[in-house]
């Protein structure tokens, strides 16, 4: 059942393949991991971590055509066995089975959403976000430059 998002939290932007990558590895994804992406587009950061991990997931956006993409593109990338993808707001999503969550977001939804996180994920569970910290947290960072020329930071974070 669809229920409408209290905020739309960002934009659409893909996040570049190159970063995707990043994110997966500084998050030490496994194949006994849960994988959550709030706001997740077309899929592509699961749909990683499944295809090159092993790992399960759950992305949620609140685009019904964002949420049929990302199933399309996990039928065609041969991992719809372990990802799903719901409709629906990030800040309503139980997050009790994360080990990692994913985010890509804006500044003001980023802090948004880690104050849900605080209170919404089990200790240990790792937090990955592109571009924009959680000012709560400490942080690890790997910044790069990116094949466009762009300077890319992806922020870690462990509950």
């Amino acid at each position: 059942m669809f229920i409408p998002p209290k905020y739309i939290l960002a934009p659409y932007v893909p996040t570049p393949l190159e970063v995707v990558e990043r994110m997966v590895r500084i998050a030490d994804v496994q194949a006994s991991d849960t994988a959550y992406d709030l706001g997740c587009g077309d899929g592509r950061v699961l749909i990683n971590a499944a295809a090159t991990r092993g790992a399960k997931g759950v992305g949620v956006d609140i685009e019904p055509y964002w949420i049929e993409q990302s199933r399309l593109n996990a039928s065609l990338a041969g991992v719809s066995e372990l990802v799903r993808f719901e409709c629906g707001d990030a800040l309503a999503v139980d997050l009790a089975p994360a080990t990692v969550v994913f985010l890509y977001l804006v500044h003001w939804s980023t802090q948004l959403v880690a104050s849900h996180l605080l209170n919404h994920v089990r200790p240990g569970t790792r937090i990955v976000s592109h571009s924009f910290p959680i000012e709560a947290f400490p942080t690890a960072t790997d910044s790069f430059v990116d094949a466009e020329g762009t300077l890319r930071t992806v922020f870690l974070w462990k509950t």
